[in-house]
């Protein structure tokens, strides 16, 4: 990353995604009320068009508005799909892979939390989360893929004889196959005996593809450039494929869900099918 510090954008989408939900959708199992202070005030705006039910009718605001109102489909059931996992496995560490503009340290506080991620993305969030009460997670800057985990998360007082649930959401399909497998073999060479680790990625589908050009498509009728053309899909993976990998390394799946399926579970919004039934939520135990 050159330049100014910033998020990733879909790192700021999927926070924009969590503000326009909180509350209004499936809020009898969703509620992230730290996201809208993790947002600036330009990136807010959309968000409030959306909690307010207001379509702006210029085609660009009109395009913010419906890019927001979908991730908020989209991130609802994988935040509720995550955190019952993190907390039906109750152990005392939590380590978020790629935690983006994350808000578990401040919404799981009964947590020692550690976020994972790269040193630019992490200042940002750091300096967006200087108002937030309460105890921050321990921030640990790693380049996933690139760098070692185990030695940076040990100098942040990670303790690998305790029990470490890891959260791996929203980062599997801008990695190689190749990143991937090592990041799970360094997740297992820092885990105790017993640990779970939850996996959101999505498994290959011909119309997402198409979805993406469409959405790259809509974007530069506004005149603006895709989010997808400076973080472009890598890779994508089918369940087996996917619990193959986890039981190399000592992980069991224990279940696998797609989000349209928890989605109609919590009672949210399905309206975005073919994002939902493509995204997968593997939760995988080691003992």
């Amino acid at each position: 990353m050159t330049g100014t510090l910033q998020s990733s954008r879909t790192a700021v989408m999927v926070c924009q995604g969590r503000a326009a939900a909180d509350g209004l959708l499936a809020p009898d199992r969703f509620a992230d009320p730290v996201a809208m202070t993790l947002l600036r005030a330009a990136e807010r705006e959309p968000v409030q068009w959306v909690r307010d039910d207001a379509r702006p009718r210029p085609w660009p605001q009109r395009l913010d508005f419906e890019t927001v109102r979908a991730h908020a489909e989209m991130i609802v059931p994988r935040t509720v799909a995550i955190d019952d996992a993190v907390r039906a496995a109750a152990h005392p560490q939590l380590v978020i892979l790629g935690a983006g503009l994350d808000g578990r340290a401040w919404r799981m506080p009964e947590f020692t939390v550690f976020e994972v991620d790269h040193p630019a993305s992490q200042q940002d969030k750091r300096d967006r989360a200087t108002d937030l009460p309460g105890r921050p997670p321990s921030y640990v800057a790693v380049n996933l893929g690139h760098d070692p985990l185990g030695t940076a998360l040990a100098a942040a007082g990670h303790r690998r004889d305790l029990p470490t649930t890891w959260v791996w959401e929203g980062v599997v399909p801008y990695l190689t196959p190749e990143q991937v497998a090592a990041t799970v073999a360094q997740v297992a060479e820092c885990s105790a005996s017993a640990g779970r680790l939850i996996v959101n990625y999505q498994r290959p589908m011909p119309s997402a593809a198409l979805g993406r050009l469409v959405s790259r498509a809509l974007t530069a009728s506004a005149g603006r450039r895709s989010v997808w053309s400076r973080e472009p899909w890598r890779s994508t993976w089918t369940p087996e494929a996917m619990a193959e990998l986890l039981g190399r390394h000592g992980f069991h799946v224990a279940a696998d869900v797609h989000l349209m399926e928890v989605a109609e579970q919590v009672g949210s919004p399905t309206g975005h099918r073919r994002s939902l039934q493509h995204g997968r939520i593997a939760v995988a135990d080691r003992s």
